[in-house]
């Protein structure tokens, strides 16, 4: 399979493509090359995964997207990224979020010193449409994250970390989003606490229809959730395809999901220019 069959059968569907970022490069410091001609498609309420090891690039490809690169001194320097059809490297991160784009970043960011809902009611500050209105979107992020609300009141620093990765995509909830972008959800999650959020990430994403796009290292995970997934590997996607397929893609199987033979090396073991040869077959 190779990228460009399969983005051009996911692009001949009827539904609105939401994002569309075409060939874009990515320099850190103006000297570090990070992303190197990375496409993908995200349509409208779906569900997308971004596969790959730590430094392929995922983090990357959600800052650019949600243009928080220049904070860590990074720009994209090739290609472009459009939002329904509009250009929107330009935009700033707040002009972002007002086109109802959130990113939740890696890493379970919560304000320490506040209570679980005082981190909530931080989501809702661009919001324009009363108090009723956040009310009501408050008590929906407790209806989804029912934990958060037994815990409402707790200083965010002293709830567990399943809490406060359920607390920062709930903030990023109270902004009514359209699309979230989520890095890592798994990161330093017991299982079980991995399986409820990504539960409650696709109820979000069937039930309310926010649209997805998740950087994950748990390709197993992901790939069990998402409708459409891409693999990168050192700033380049190397495969892309519907969720199903990847699954049982054998390379997919092999490097990623540990279901290889016995005499099987790591991923690490094989060689970048046969592994790329036989992605790219």
């Amino acid at each position: 399979m190779s990228s460009s069959n399969s983005n051009s059968s996911s692009s001949s569907n009827n539904e609105a493509i939401f994002l569309n970022v075409n060939g874009i490069e990515v320099i850190y410091n103006h000297v570090i090359l990070v992303l190197k001609g990375v496409s993908l498609q995200v349509k409208e309420g779906s569900l997308v995964a971004l596969l790959g090891g730590n430094g392929a690039g995922k983090t990357t490809t959600l800052r650019a997207v949600s243009n928080l690169l220049a904070g860590e001194r990074g720009e994209v320097t090739k290609g472009s990224i459009e939002l329904r059809g509009e250009r929107i490297e330009k935009l700033s991160t707040a002009e972002m979020v007002g086109r109802g784009v959130i990113q939740v970043m890696e890493g379970r960011h919560c304000f320490a010193h506040l209570s679980i809902e005082e981190n909530l009611l931080t989501g809702a500050y661009t919001r324009q449409d009363g108090k009723a209105a956040v009310r009501q979107t408050l008590e929906k992020v407790y209806n989804y994250f029912p934990r958060l609300k037994t815990r409402r009141s707790s200083q965010a620093a002293y709830t567990s970390g399943g809490e406060q990765q359920m607390c920062a995509i709930g903030r990023a909830l109270m902004a009514n989003p359209k699309m979230v972008l989520l890095d890592e959800p798994s990161m330093g999650l017991a299982p079980q606490v991995v399986e409820e959020v990504f539960e409650i990430v696709k109820d979000l994403n069937v039930k309310e229809g926010v649209t997805f796009l998740l950087a994950e290292q748990n390709t197993n995970m992901a790939l069990r959730y998402a409708d459409y997934g891409y693999i990168l590997e050192s700033g380049r996607v190397v495969m892309d395809g519907e969720a199903h397929a990847l699954r049982e893609n054998e390379d997919v199987k092999e490097f990623y999901l540990g279901m290889g033979g016995g005499d099987r090396k790591s991923f690490k073991d094989v060689k970048s220019y046969k592994r790329r040869k036989r992605w790219l077959a």
